[in-house]
């Protein structure tokens, strides 16, 4: 069995909750409050030297950082996880643009706006716009997509419906977006679909 360290109310912890409560797998949850310090211990950074969540332990104790990384272990020979080369460089294409187009600006809006004395507060202006180009090639694709990568759900719509979901926190305006918004409704009539918790 699996042990997640993760805080639910982070998105990148929640792609993984998401994927996992839709395979259906046995896991562990370790709630880590990174707020209070708890990846900054010698015992978590024996496991993650970067400090951060999430992280997925193995029974054996070998431990894999980086949550786009660990959804494409726990999607290995699973639907969500294409068998196609092409398909599957698509959706690490996604994973990518999530991790560097996307979550960098989405995520830390989000996290600007729920601090009110977050030492990123003047960034604010400049993150959102960053934020609304992400959006803006995310509504292209989905314009004339059902889904990101291929023909079927899969973890590239996990990676990005984890903070684009709740994108409005960060003060985005959602209405300019209607193939988001539909892609939105789909993934969360997915079996095994379960809300982010803040």
């Amino acid at each position: 069995m699996h042990t997640i360290y993760g805080m639910r109310s982070s998105g990148n912890c929640y792609k993984l909750h998401l994927l996992l409560e839709q395979l259906g797998q046995p896991y562990r949850w370790i709630e880590i409050d990174t707020r209070r310090g708890e990846t900054r211990t010698p015992e978590y950074l024996a496991r993650n030297p970067n400090g951060k969540v999430p992280l997925l332990e193995r029974a054996d104790g070998s431990c894999l950082a980086e949550s786009n990384a660990i959804l494409c272990y726990l999607a290995e020979g699973t639907r969500f996880w294409p068998a196609d080369a092409w398909l599957r460089a698509q959706t690490l294409q996604w994973l990518f643009f999530e991790q560097y187009s996307h979550e960098p600006y989405i995520a830390v809006a989000r996290n600007v706006v729920q601090h009110p004395n977050h030492p990123r507060r003047d960034e604010l202006a400049q993150l959102q716009a960053a934020g609304y180009k992400a959006l803006a090639v995310m509504e292209q694709r989905l314009a004339d997509h059902e889904w990101l990568a291929g023909l079927r759900y899969g973890i590239a719509d996990i990676a990005l419906y984890a903070y684009t979901h709740c994108a409005a926190d960060g003060g985005f305006e959602m209405a300019s977006y209607p193939a988001i918004g539909d892609w939105l409704q789909r993934v969360r009539s997915q079996v095994g679909h379960l809300p982010m918790q803040v």
